[in-house]
């Protein structure tokens, strides 16, 4: 019990200083001239653009909720689209608590409403995640294409920005050491209970079957074109709802495809680093408009990309927030643990 609480705590706080440790860097790289632009672009943004790309990206949560069906289906799930919509929205809450605890809230949330064994819904949760990966990837891959000289000198400025080498002990914090670190220590914690406690070993063995079953699901759709359409749907309106809010300011406006491609990914990258992207998505989205507005606002560069960076994150997430309270609110009760006749007392 206490071990869990530890992890729990370790997993929720080392992300959250780290996000509050880069929102003191972002706020502290400016000069009162830059905070004082800074402040001044948020006010006179054009909120036209910014309302446009919210509700591109309501149209993205409810058609991955409606997407969700499809890999459910051949395990013989039939659940409420709404049901569905209120344990997606509750995932992405909670992940702006715990960073990748979302997915696990989002079976738990629909065992909760429709009882969906756990295990099989987090394995079409993989499959989900293991697409998605596919699509980022061919995103940038298709960045890289169309501008790659930009792509590859960002990259550099973003390393600079945070510190040079991270596997280097003379320039930054060595990040990747810590990872691997943590890695290994856990493989070994895990290897030692699946090896020693036959308990443990067993509850592993079960679970890994019917999230392997979730996961192969995605090769047992019935309608893999309509599965195909909704994530097209899905990461277009992500795209779109990033590229829209460069019409917020005017500064901004003419940046080209390819830098906007290149900032949403790079905002992307920031969602996993810490809370909901907590000071790393307006760091980097900044860092990359301020890129390509530098040669035309070369004093107001900096102010002006980290206010769209900020726009668009402090945006979304209060957006992410109130849906999720929302769904947390109207997701119906119907089972629990008690439900389980597997664990009812013998009479």
């Amino acid at each position: 019990m206490y071990k869990r609480t530890i992890l729990t705590l370790i997993k929720t706080v080392l992300p959250l200083l780290l996000g509050v440790y880069l929102i003191w860097v972002f706020f502290s790289g400016m000069s009162k001239e830059a905070k004082e632009l800074f402040y001044q672009a948020i006010y006179e943004a054009n909120y036209f653009w910014i309302v446009l790309s919210l509700i591109l990206g309501v149209i993205a949560y409810l058609s991955r909720a409606y997407r969700w069906k499809y890999v459910l289906e051949p395990l013989g799930f039939k659940t409420p689209f709404w049901n569905r919509y209120h344990a997606v929205m509750i995932g992405y809450l909670i992940n702006l608590t715990i960073p990748r605890a979302g997915e696990a809230s989002r079976s738990a949330m629909l065992y909760r409403s429709d009882e969906v064994p756990f295990s099989s819904s987090f394995g079409t949760i993989i499959a989900e995640r293991a697409v998605d990966m596919v699509m980022l990837l061919g995103i940038s891959l298709l960045t890289a294409f169309l501008g790659y000289s930009d792509f590859m000198e960002i990259k550099s400025l973003i390393i600079q920005e945070f510190g040079g080498d991270t596997t280097s002990s003379a320039g930054g914090f060595p990040w990747k050491m810590v990872i691997y670190t943590i890695l290994i220590i856990g493989a070994l914690f895990l290897s030692y209970l699946i090896f020693f406690k036959k308990s443990f070993r067993e509850k592993f063995i079960h679970f890994g079957k019917e999230v392997l079953a979730g996961l192969l699901s995605i090769f047992k759709l019935k309608k893999p074109s309509l599965y195909l359409f909704h994530t097209l749907i899905i990461w277009g309106c992500y795209i779109t709802m990033f590229g829209v809010a460069f019409q917020a300011l005017p500064q901004t406006i003419d940046v080209p495809i390819s830098g906007i491609l290149i900032g949403f990914i790079a905002g992307s990258l920031g969602i996993t680093f810490t809370n909901g992207g907590i000071g790393t998505y307006p760091l980097l989205v900044g860092l990359v408009v301020a890129f390509y507005i530098g040669k035309d606002y070369p004093e107001d560069a900096k102010a002006i990309g980290n206010a769209l960076g900020m726009l668009v994150w402090v945006t979304q997430t209060l957006l992410m927030i109130l849906l999720g309270l929302i769904s947390l609110a109207l997701l119906p009760k119907n089972y629990s643990k008690d439900d389980d006749p597997s664990r009812q007392p013998s009479k």
